[in-house]
């Protein structure tokens, strides 16, 4: 039976001779009985099996012969991660955290040590990619969330292509910008992007792989036909980016165009901006893969990390550690670095390890519920596979981290980051934010509540950003409302409890204080 699905799929999908993932724990001896063992090999290959029908009932739902052979490749990556992540199960695989280290000297190069030159020789063989597949509901916004509008009315999209703008006028280079949609931002982002059709930069788009949600209880796809309810669906992760740019088309054109590096980044950081020092670099040290990475502090400590496992570099999310070394995994002492899923990488080499099916990244499985239909129903259970980007980095010759400016990672994730980032900490210079050079130290702490949690709720209660040069902390939780030009200073805490509100005066200067019940200022 196995067999027979092996032979199922396309030559480049067929999983390795151990059938494995490759991960973590090759060649581990799990203690597991031979009874044992055969029942879970039995298991799989049933659920495989199973799994590999519905897959084909649901290519059969598709007439267009061409949508109908896209689906169908859609499906065999789906179901080449699927077996591997049956397989994963099976095994018991964990990681062996023995086997972890921080990364070696060699393995993270710092940023200061490269060479400092404006080398514009190779910016004619790069082009930028932002992950693009995401929704702006997080922050109560409709769409995708690179419209969010974040400074002097441009959203995150305007401010990338200004930037592309300002490279290709400064330097007389055309560098592509390439959008990686999902089926939620795809539509939206296609009308978006009209209104930049007079400008100096080539757009390119393509859409993430859309795979069906898996029924925890069956292992069955939750979607019935190929049209299936939206909710049935789901983008699998930004490590999807190596495959949907080589089945997209994209990848050929981009090397037919003489381009060989991609710059990708998070649509929502601020701070990933093309940097002619590590182009230069990553071409110099003939690197595949360069990931890169910012000194943690106590807020990134759930980050992805840059570990040594036996002495290869690689990535390891906090979903893959076993629960007794969560504390260890968020040390700052052990793992100083963190991702910032700014990631440089070279497209002859994407090619080849996506046709030589030599991607086996570490699958992390993400546990949902899909409402019921109906009143009075349970909420229907699913799993959906997922991998990363960064967990590629062992499949590339060379690959390494470089230790950046922590400037170089600025994303704006809650309404708390997005007070910071239309600050007057931050001037606009070509599409880029410059943080203001009288600031002294990193940018300051912002916290604020539920009742912040909506950009509209944000934006009615904080219509004029305070001026926060001099900030080093700000708390702010239940119903406050900032009049305009407040200043804050130091460290800042107001807490309006509940059924109460608070007023700050415009004009107000807060300097280390509490604020609390009805606006009573207390020194601390």
């Amino acid at each position: 039976m196995a067999s027979k699905i092996k032979d199922a799929l396309p030559s480049h999908l067929k999983p390795s001779s151990n059938g494995s993932s490759e991960g973590f724990d090759q060649g581990r001896h799990h203690g597991k009985s031979q009874s044992h063992v055969a029942f879970e090999n039995t298991s799989t290959s049933v659920a495989a099996s199973q799994m590999r029908n519905a897959l084909n009932n649901l290519a059969d739902t598709v007439t267009d012969p061409k949508d109908k052979q896209r689906f169908e490749t859609e499906m065999d990556n789906f179901f080449a991660l699927f077996r591997r992540y049956l397989n994963d199960k099976a095994k018991g695989n964990e990681i062996e955290w023995s086997r972890i280290s921080p990364p070696k000297a060699e393995q993270v190069v710092d940023y200061d040590s490269l060479g400092n030159s404006d080398s514009v020789d190779f910016l004619n063989k790069l082009a930028v990619l932002k992950l693009n597949g995401g929704l702006g509901t997080s922050m109560g916004c409709v769409g995708p969330k690179s419209v969010i509008e974040v400074r002097d009315g441009m959203s995150f999209l305007d401010l990338s292509v200004r930037q592309i703008e300002y490279l290709n006028r400064t330097y007389d280079v055309n560098v592509p910008f390439v959008l990686m949609n999902s089926f939620n931002t795809d539509a939206d982002t296609a009308n978006i992007i009209k209104k930049y059709e007079g400008h100096n930069i080539d757009i390119m788009t393509f859409n993430q792989s859309r795979y069906p949600r898996i029924l925890k209880d069956s292992l069955l796809p939750a979607p019935k036909n190929a049209n299936s309810q939206i909710s049935d669906w789901y983008p699998p992760g930004h490590g999807d980016v190596y495959e949907s740019l080589y089945n997209s088309g994209i990848l050929d054109k981009l090397l037919e165009r003489g381009i060989e590096i991609l710059f990708l980044s998070n649509a929502d950081n601020l701070g990933a901006v093309v940097d002619l020092n590590i182009l230069q670099h990553m071409v110099e040290t003939k690197a595949e893969y360069i990931m890169e990475l910012t000194p943690k502090t106590k807020a990134d400590v759930k980050g992805g990390t840059i570990i040594d496992y036996e002495g290869q570099a690689r990535l390891l999310e906090i979903a893959q550690v076993p629960k007794q070394y969560v504390n260890e995994f968020k040390s700052i002492k052990k793992f100083k670095y963190f991702n910032t899923n700014n990631v440089w990488m070279n497209l002859r080499a994407v090619k080849r390890v996506v046709e030589n099916n030599e991607l086996g990244m570490e699958i992390i499985p993400n546990g949902k519920s899909i409402p019921a239909d109906k009143k009075g129903e349970a909420d229907v259970s699913i799993v959906q596979l997922e991998t990363a980007v960064g967990a590629a980095i062992r499949h590339f010759s060379n690959a390494h981290g470089v230790n950046v400016p922590r400037r170089r990672f600025l994303p704006v994730k809650t309404c708390s980051d997005l007070m910071l980032v239309k600050s007057d900490l931050y001037t606009l210079k070509h599409g880029q934010l410059m943080m203001d050079p009288n600031r002294f130290g990193p940018a300051p702490l912002i916290k604020l509540g539920n009742d912040f949690k909506k950009v509209s709720s944000f934006q009615s209660r904080i219509p004029s950003i305070p001026k926060i040069l001099e900030l080093d902390h700000l708390t702010i939780t239940g119903a406050v409302n900032l009049g305009r030009g407040v200043t804050c200073k130091g460290t800042v805490i107001i807490v309006a409890t509940e059924g109460s509100t608070i007023d700050i005066p415009p004009g107000s200067v807060l300097e280390n204080v509490v604020v609390q019940g009805s606006l009573r200022l207390l020194e601390h």
